[in-house]
């Protein structure tokens, strides 16, 4: 005798719960969303003011969206407001590639 759970109304709860995740997650990398950057939270400062608030921290889920440019060894993050397209600040860092060895 095979016994077969059903699919309760927990479990399918449960699937459109991950199903939803999973989709919004899709969609904040697509749109470049900050959370999805790879940033850390002292990172997530859109103020300024130097304390990054649970605020801003949220924001980082729906409002701040994140623009990657390379000019040689140079590359920029642009920060800005996804609703405005206001810039909130730009991080560059210095890469310098290691010569190889034959």
């Amino acid at each position: 005798m095979i016994l077969r759970g059903r699919f309760t109304r927990r479990r399918k709860a449960l699937l459109i719960i991950v199903l939803v995740v999973l989709g919004w997650l899709g969609y904040a990398w697509h749109a470049g969303l900050a959370i999805t950057q790879g940033l850390e939270q002292r990172d997530m400062d859109w103020n300024g003011d130097g304390i990054a608030s649970q605020r801003e921290w949220l924001q980082a889920f729906h409002a701040v969206s994140v623009r990657e440019s390379q000019e040689g060894n140079r590359h920029c993050r642009s920060f800005y407001w996804r609703a405005s397209g206001e810039q909130i600040r730009v991080d560059c860092r210095t890469v310098f590639k290691q010569e190889e060895t034959p």
